[in-house]
């Protein structure tokens, strides 16, 4: 491997040099610290290699190579950065892999500046609009509860409205003023209370991370935001991520473009899609943490997807097989393993600790438990004290409205919601003293009946 490779950043992972006169293949780069299975039970390997020049537009080392190879006896094995596939598996055997892989999407970044309407990022619009909404609502449920018995909350219309949103923005910082007396309104502001501190915290926590933490946005947001994008999408020629795309996420093959180097990606990433270059690559993680080692305006967006692994491969039934996963695993647990991964891939002179790819906003469906938890308890509250008022007015007034029409019960229970809560109960009592008097005097002199229907109408009227 004396000459550059085509697969991307092959030297880092695998080097080889054969010693004749040991009988031993000696591994370089990241299989370094595997070169002891090539002694286990004291076998002997035919040295060769798995060639990445092109032929007729395939790049060899793919699925048919590595069988070909190994079926044909020309190979005891394959050493290097394999993909353990599905495909592959009913090919040849793998051992245990030796460093985890995943597909990643890889798109060009920027970095975002602070505005002087940061403060207003954390939360999404309708997070704000729901939030301002349920301040309001919250107010005028406590007004509606409190007006009878807390002189607080009465006054001149515009006293009123005002005292409504003082009250309802001032729970944001506990410095309402306004002390409530009723059971359901304490029950009301407490809910209202516990959610508005939940609230408070969460948007502190994350203005402060936009603040502070150096932002990164992409246009392409991850691999959902892919598939149903027309943007092509750029991948390593010949690797299995064609077949992935194409087959499991039904992106049509005329939006892919093969790539062949790191100069490649970079070019066609620079360019974009509307210069005929592309809007994201698709590759193994390994693969592009090596890329994006010194290459800042790129960076890897989304979540990785189609979790895999790396091994070396054998002949079906290969005992070798067996013997390398044994030494693999021995590696993994004294940390050898992890020490080589360590030592070839963290090598990152652009390094991205701090950043933060987008801004995580905080959205309605983050919270709708705590807003439906505090609308049920307004609902329940106002529910209860609609029930009780009915049932106070019901007793005032059952005999005075027998007659009326239903605009004048309306008003008349308007009327009484709107009195003071011990005034209703001063009037019902002076009403029953009149009547009771009233019943004696005509029980003693029949002429004065009719003085008694009008102290009764006059005391109505005056109720």
């Amino acid at each position: 491997m004396e000459d550059e490779p085509n697969q991307l950043t092959l030297r880092v992972f695998q080097t080889s040099k054969f010693q004749p006169s040991h009988a031993k293949l000696q591994l370089g780069g990241m299989c370094e610290g595997l070169q002891e299975w090539t002694t286990v039970g004291r076998r002997s390997f035919r040295r060769g290699g798995i060639n990445n020049d092109r032929r007729g537009g395939e790049r060899l080392g793919n699925d048919r190579s590595i069988s070909e190879g190994i079926n044909s006896e020309a190979f005891d094995a394959v050493v290097g950065d394999i993909t353990i596939t599905t495909n592959r598996t009913k090919i040849v055997d793998f051992t245990q892999p030796y460093i985890g892989s995943a597909l990643v999407v890889v798109a060009p970044i920027k970095k975002l500046k602070s505005s002087a309407w940061a403060f207003l990022t954390p939360f999404t619009p309708m997070m704000w609009f729901v939030t301002g909404m349920f301040f309001l609502v919250v107010g005028a449920v406590v007004w509606v509860l409190e007006r009878r018995t807390n002189d607080d909350f009465r006054g001149p219309t515009r006293r009123q409205f005002v005292t409504i949103i003082w009250f309802s923005f001032s729970t944001l910082f506990f410095a309402h003023r306004e002390k409530t007396v009723s059971t359901l309104g304490r029950l009301v502001l407490i809910i209202w209370l516990f959610v508005v501190l939940i609230l408070n915290s969460s948007y502190i926590a994350s203005l402060t991370s936009i603040l502070t933490v150096e932002q990164l946005s992409s246009p392409v947001k991850g691999i959902e935001s892919l598939v149903i994008s027309n943007d092509r999408i750029g991948f390593l020629s010949g690797s299995f991520a064609e077949n992935y795309l194409t087959e499991e996420l039904n992106i049509h093959r005329s939006r892919l473009v093969p790539l062949n180097s790191p100069s490649e990606y970079e070019k066609a990433l620079k360019d974009g899609p509307a210069s005929g270059g592309v809007a994201a690559i698709i590759d193994e993680r390994a693969y592009m943490e090596l890329f994006l080692a010194t290459r800042c305006e790129f960076g890897i967006v989304g979540q990785e997807f189609t979790k895999m692994g790396w091994g070396f491969s054998f002949p079906r039934e290969s005992p070798l097989a067996i013997d390398m996963s044994t030494a693999i695993l021995k590696l993994s647990e004294n940390g050898d393993l992890q020490r080589i991964h360590d030592k070839w891939l963290t090598r990152s002179a652009c390094s991205s600790e701090g950043a933060k790819q987008g801004i995580d906003r905080l959205e309605l469906k983050s919270f709708w438990g705590l807003f439906l938890l505090s609308g049920i308890a307004c609902f329940i509250a106002l529910l209860c004290y609609a029930i009780r008022m009915v049932y106070r007015f019901s007793r005032h007034s059952s005999s005075n409205l027998e007659c009326s029409s239903h605009s004048a019960r309306l008003r008349s229970f308007l009327s009484f919601v709107n009195e003071r809560e011990g005034e209703d109960k001063y009037r019902t009592k002076r009403r029953r003293k009149e009547k009771c008097s009233c019943r004696k005097v005509v029980h003693e002199d029949g002429h004065l009946e009719d003085s008694t229907v009008h102290v009764q109408i006059e005391n109505n009227a005056t109720a």
